[in-house]
């Protein structure tokens, strides 16, 4: 194996940093969130930390870097209150990848991809269309980092769009038979090809 200690990750160039640091803890889910502001300016980014903060109620939040520039998914979720999240999947991968791009607020990551706005009962954000999983959030609280400047975005889960064929019996979503994509470091993307379930695991005798 080898090894890398604190101090030498301190003295890695910038982007070997970032890639062996956003690489190492594994695979993270791929978001695509999509806000409007109150001008009607749409805005489609890729987000690679959305996580579970809880089922009841359903809570997931995000992390946001500094917003020392200009954040049009973080200003058009304070100015409306809410967005969406949408799955990536496998045909769409290349275009959800450059929505990470650095565009000026005039312009769309919809008019720039091959992504389509999708609007559902008058919910403001728009949804992705096609995507096999649509969750409409609305914001609750944003949590300062002080650690690094970042922030933590806390929202509520209001509705989940998901193509029927993906959902069992129990209720369990199956990634793998809508081809969503994970992501490892910054730029890496996979297809999950199998679940391996098990049942609700209790203490050995």
């Amino acid at each position: 194996m080898i090894t890398f200690n604190k101090e030498a990750i301190r003295n890695l160039d910038h982007l070997n940093k970032i890639n062996l640091v956003n690489s190492a803890c594994g695979y993270k889910s791929a978001n695509l969130i999509g806000t409007k502001s109150k001008a009607g300016a749409t805005n489609l980014a890729i987000f690679s930390s959305v996580t579970h903060f809880g089922s009841e109620p359903a809570i997931y939040g995000f992390v946001l870097r500094p917003t020392t520039v200009r954040r049009n998914t973080y200003d058009n979720i304070k100015e409306t209150g809410v967005f969406t999240l949408n799955a990536v999947f496998e045909k769409k991968i290349p275009d959800a990848h450059h929505t990470s791009a650095k565009y000026a607020e005039e312009f769309s990551e919809f008019d720039k991809t091959s992504f389509q706005e999708e609007y559902k009962e008058n919910w403001i954000a728009p949804f992705v269309k096609n995507a096999p999983i649509q969750i409409a959030m609305k914001f609750l609280k944003e949590v300062h980092i002080e650690l690094n400047d970042t922030i933590l975005i806390l929202a509520s889960v209001e509705k989940i769009h998901v193509c029927k064929e993906m959902v069992s019996k129990d209720y369990f979503i199956d990634l793998s038979k809508g081809k969503i994509a994970a992501i490892s470091g910054l730029d890496a993307y996979s297809i999950p090809k199998k679940n391996n379930r098990f049942p609700y695991q209790r203490p050995k005798k």
